[in-house]
C-alpha cells in the first residue's frame, strides 16, 4: 500500500485529569495486522475494558476495508480489488465501499488533471517488483526498462474504469489496466472509520494508520493534540520539522520519499511515481497536508508530491480549508497560506 509511517504523534498528556474529567485514562493500542502497516489507537476512557472494546471494534472495521482494498491476495467470500484486477473485461458486483472509493478517487483524478490516479496499476506493479528485488539482492539492484514502463502506460486510462453505481458493478474495460489504491485507501477508511467512531460515542481518541493521522474529538482536557511532522532527513539531530497543535476532526497525511525506497548505483529510488515521467517524483523529500478530511489529504498528498511547488499551491486553490508543507531535497520548507497558523509558536 502506500507511503510511509511519516508522523509521529506528541502526545504532552498529564494523568489523571482533573475535575469531571478526573478518572479518564489515556489508553494505546498498536496493530500491524491491516493495510501491510502500524495502526495506533490512542483514546481517554475511565477503564481500559472499555478502549479494549472500542478498538476491537475499530479493528474489524479497519479489516474489512483493508480486506475489499487488497490488490495482493483473495479471501474467501470476499470480492475485492485483486478480484477486480483479474475480471478480464467483465463487469463485477462489488461491496459498496469499493464504489464509493473509485468514484471518490474519479472526482480526485480529474481536480488534480491525474496526478492522483489509482488506474496507475500497470506501471506500479513494474516499480514495485523491482523495489523489491533491490531490497532482496541489494548488489542486483536495477531499474524498469524505459520501454516497459512506457507500454504500462499505455493502460493508465481511468476512463477506461466503468462504474455503474445502481448496478453496483465494475467494468475494467482495459485487460492490461490494474487499479492500485495505494495513494488514496488508507486515508479513505481512515475517514469511513473515524465518521463510524463518532456514532459510536468514541471521543477523544486519535487514530494513525501507517501516517494518516485522525482526530475524533477533541481531549478530554480541552487542550489541543501536540501532533509532530517527522524530518525527512534522518541524519538531522531535529526529529520533527513541526510540531502542530490540532482540535477535533482535523486529519494530517505525509507523502515522503526517505522510507520507501531502494538503491541503484547509489541513488535513492523511492515509490512514489510520477505520472508524467513514470519515474520517482524528484520535486521535494516530503509533503504534508492537513485538513477535515483524510481521504482528501492522502490523495492530496500524493498529488502535490508530483508537482512543481506553484503549481501545488494553485491546485490547493481549488479546495477549501485545506493546508500543506513542503519539504524541498535540500531541507527548505515551504508552506501553504494559513499553515503556520497550526504551528506551535
Amino acid at each position: 500500500m502506500k507511503k510511509i509511517l511519516v508522523l509521529f504523534l506528541i502526545l504532552l498528556l498529564s494523568l489523571p485529569l482533573t475535575s469531571c474529567k478526573a478518572n479518564l485514562q489515556k489508553f494505546t493500542d498498536y496493530s500491524f495486522n491491516s493495510f501491510d502497516t502500524l495502526t495506533t489507537i490512542i483514546g481517554f476512557e475511565t477503564q481500559r475494558e472499555i478502549f479494549d472494546a472500542n478498538c476491537t471494534k475499530i479493528k474489524e472495521w479497519l479489516s474489512e476495508y483493508h480486506k475489499l482494498y487488497d490488490i495482493y491476495k483473495s479471501y474467501k467470500g470476499v470480492t475485492n480489488l485483486y478480484t477486480l484486477n483479474r475480471s478480464q473485461g467483465k463487469a463485477v458486483k462489488v461491496d459498496n465501499k469499493i464504489i464509493d472509493l473509485l468514484l471518490y478517487s474519479m472526482e480526485l483524478y480529474l481536480k488534480t488533471d491525474g496526478k492522483l490516479n489509482v488506474a496507475m496499476g500497470s506501471v506500479l506493479s513494474i516499480w514495485h517488483d523491482y523495489r523489491d528485488n533491490g531490497l532482496e539482492n541489494p548488489e542486483n539492484a536495477t531499474l524498469p526498462e524505459k520501454s516497459a514502463l512506457q507500454e504500462a502506460a499505455l493502460h493508465i486510462n481511468f476512463d477506461d474504469v466503468v462504474i455503474d453505481s445502481k448496478a453496483q458493478t465494475v467494468l475494467i474495460k482495459d485487460k492490461k489496466l490494474t487499479l492500485d489504491v495505494g495513494a488514496i485507501a488508507k486515508g479513505y477508511a481512515a475517514q469511513k472509520i473515524a465518521k463510524q467512531m463518532e456514532a459510536a460515542g468514541m471521543t477523544g481518541y486519535i487514530l494513525n494508520i501507517g501516517g494518516n493521522v485522525n482526530i475524533i474529538g477533541n481531549r478530554p482536557d480541552g487542550e489541543k493534540w501536540s501532533i509532530g511532522i517527522e524530518n525527512p532527513d534522518k541524519q538531522n539531530d531535529n526529529a520533527y520539522i513541526e510540531q502542530l497543535k490540532l482540535s477535533n476532526s482535523m486529519s494530517l497525511v505525509t507523502s515522503g520519499s526517505y522510507q520507501r525506497f531502494y538503491t541503484v548505483n547509489g541513488k535513492n529510488y523511492h515509490h512514489i511515481i510520477d505520472s508524467a515521467t513514470l519515474y520517482p517524483a524528484e520535486y521535494f523529500a516530503s509533503v504534508s497536508v492537513l485538513c477535515e478530511d483524510s481521504a482528501l489529504a492522502d490523495g492530496l498528498s500524493t498529488a502535490l508530491f508530483c508537482l512543481p511547488y506553484e503549481d501545488g499551491k494553485k491546485l490547493l486553490q481549488g479546495f477549501n480549508n485545506v493546508h500543506a508543507l513542503w519539504v524541498t531535497a535540500d531541507g527548505n520548507i515551504l508552506y501553504s497560506d494559513d499553515f503556520k497558523n497550526y504551528a506551535v509558536q
